[in-house]
Formats: structure tokens, sequence, C-alpha cells
């Protein structure tokens, strides 16, 4: 089992950046597959990126491919989401989220396939 922790989410600009950070208890983080979702008020949650467990392979959402990268440090427990550009679109509540699944990665879009997930840290991006 593992417990998830966002942080460094905030206020920013159009044309910012963010980095979000989650960080994981528990003794088998590496073995993990970690994923970004978010949710913006009055929508549903959406798939933001994600990346497998051993870090080679990565999958974003098309409106965020080139300006958001998802990253992990195992040996931190820690996975991370760089954003830049940001854009006022990107308002929202970002949740990490685990699995052990093994799946090809646009599978691992689906929310339903992540077992754990954090409380959310709010992103606002001011226009």
């Amino acid at each position: 089992q593992v417990q998830l922790v966002e942080s460094g989410g905030g206020l920013v600009q159009a044309g910012g950046s963010l980095r979000l950070s989650c960080a994981a208890s528990g003794h088998t983080f590496s073995a993990y597959a970690m994923a970004w979702f978010r949710q913006a008020p009055g929508k549903d949650r959406e798939f933001v990126a994600t990346l497998t467990w051993s870090a080679r392979s990565t999958y974003y959402k098309d409106s965020v491919k080139g300006r958001f990268t998802i990253s992990r440090d195992n040996a931190k427990n820690t996975v991370y989401l760089q954003m830049n550009s940001l854009e006022p679109e990107d308002t929202a509540v970002y949740y990490c989220a685990a699995t052990l699944t093994r799946a090809v990665l646009p599978v691992l879009s689906v929310a339903s396939m992540y077992n754990y997930w954090g409380q959310g840290t709010q992103v606002t991006v001011s226009s």
C-alpha cells in the first residue's frame, strides 16, 4: 500500500511555471506506475500525464504535450510534474495517483486503473 501527498500548487500568471511534487510512503514505490490527473470546477477528473515504474516511458494529454513533464526520483519516493507555459485552462486541483498495474500507456490514462490517490493540490492560472 502507498500513501500520496501532493505539494507545489499555487497561483501563477499565464505563461508562468510551477512544479508539483508527490511524495509517496511505502517500501515499493519504484514498482508503481505514477500519474497526474486534474479536476477543474464543474468538470470531470481528467488525465494529464503518466510515467511507468521504470521511468522509461511517459504519456501525456495532448493539450499539455511540450509544456508539462512528468518525472520520478525513486530514491526520494517522489514523482514530479513540471508545468511550463501555463494557461488559464490549466486551472484545476491536481491529483497524484499510483498503480501496480502493468499496461500499455494509453490504458494507464484511465483513472479507474489507479488504486491510490492523493488529496490534491490547487493550481490557479490567472490571465
